[in-house]
This record gives structure tokens, sequence and C-alpha cells, in this order.
């Protein structure tokens, strides 16, 4: 075959074979990387399981607290209005939440409302109503915690006001909780809780509408409350190495 021919039929058969060959060594140097990289990805340590949350004395954090109270206007609205100044003090353990036991003080005179007319909360505080100047306090004691599902509960107490003390039932939900961050120290819980009272079973009757009819002030009275407490300290942190006072 002349010289021309054989360079042609070379080139023609040979060169397709290198070009396959180096394409075989690119794509093996490539698989070799790859494996390489994930190899060298560093692999993500077991995360610890969630520090549940403790058992123990959990005390009202009144900058997350609120206790609201509707009652009928004219049966046109529900006129609202809340208490500023509460406190309380709970005992609780998630895994036993039927033995919780909570006291609650409430003081009357913190009464407040929106766009309140001249002397209206005083007339609230006045004798006609809360009487706060005569009975200065409120309270609530449970007598009773009753399981009813996941996180719902019925609690019973004794509820004093105007100086006269009934049982209330609140059901009350469990939002949950932690053990504590690293921005929050300590065991955190909250819960959201409602009920209604008769003001006339504790001798607040005026304006209460006659029968069949609603003019006047309504006897019913819904409270809503949202409230956080704040328990035992997180394991590890300053405050729980910090001896007790």
């Amino acid at each position: 075959m002349p010289d021309g021919r054989c360079h042609h039929f070379a080139t023609m058969t040979i060169l397709p074979d290198l070009i396959g060959a180096r394409a075989s060594v690119r794509a093996a140097a490539l698989a070799l990387a790859a494996c390489a990289f994930v190899t060298a990805q560093p692999t993500s340590a077991a995360q610890p399981a969630p520090l549940k949350v403790p058992a123990g004395t959990y005390t009202l954090d009144k900058a997350h607290a609120s206790l609201i109270f509707k009652v009928s206007h004219l049966g046109f609205s529900s006129f609202t209005g809340r208490f500023s100044r509460f406190d309380a003090k709970l005992q609780f353990d998630p895994a036993r939440p039927a033995a919780a036991r909570v006291e609650a003080t409430i003081d009357p005179r913190s009464i407040e409302a929106d766009n309140p007319p001249g002397n209206f909360l005083a007339m609230l505080q006045g004798a006609d109503w809360l009487d706060a100047a005569r009975y200065p306090e409120m309270t609530f004691r449970s007598t009773r915690v009753t399981a009813l599902g996941a996180k719902k509960l019925r609690v019973r107490g004794d509820l004093t006001l105007h100086g006269v003390t009934r049982p209330v039932d609140l059901d009350v939900t469990y939002n949950g909780g932690y053990a504590g961050h690293p921005m929050d120290p300590q065991a955190r819980i909250g819960f959201s809780a409602r009920g209604t009272l008769k003001r006339s079973a504790f001798g607040v009757s005026l304006g209460i509408p006659e029968p069949g009819s609603q003019m006047g002030v309504g006897d019913t009275v819904e409270l809503l409350l949202e409230a956080e407490f704040n328990g035992p300290p997180l394991a590890g942190s300053a405050a729980a190495s910090a001896p007790p006072r």
C-alpha cells in the first residue's frame, strides 16, 4: 500500500481507539475523584436526644402570660377586659399531668380595658362590682386535675372572688416545653386555658338582664388564659451549679 494510504489507514484505524481510551481514562479519573470526595466528607455525629422536660416547681413568666375576660354587652358584643397583675406557682410532671397542682393570685385593682370611659375602671373596682378595697385579692387553687387525652386537661379549683369561694373548671391545653436552651438555661413550659363562671354566684349581680332580655351586662363571664412557666435550671448551666440560697 502506498505510504500516503498507509498513513491514512493507520490514522482512521488507531485514532478512534486512542480517543476511546482517553475517554475511558477520563471517566475512571472522574469516578475515582467522586469516590474520594464522598469518602472525605465528615460523617455527622449522632445528635443527642433532647432532654425531657423535668418535673418540679414552676413559676409564672409574667412577661409571657395574659388573663383576659369577656362578658356580653347588651347582646351586641363581648366586652373584653384583662387583669395585668397576677402570679402563679405550679407543681408539674409531664409524665403525670393529673398530679399537677397550681395556685394563682390576681389583683382586682389591676383591671384594664381598651379605651375605657372616664371613671369606668374605678367603677368596676368599686363596691357594686369587684369591691377591690374590701377584697384586694382573688385566688385560685386547684383541687383536681383530670387528663382528657393528648395534652388536654381539665383543672377544677376553688376561685375566691368578691369574698366568695366557688368551684370553677378550666379546660387546659399543655403546649409543650423544653428542659432549657443556651439562651434560656431553665425549663420552660406553656399552657392555654379557658373557662366560664357566673358572676352572680360570687355576689356580683349588678346589671344582669332580666329573663328574656339582653338589656344589660351578661351573667356569664368567659376566662381566657395564656401562660408560660419557668422551672428547674438546665443541667450544666451556671444556675444549675450555683449553691442553693
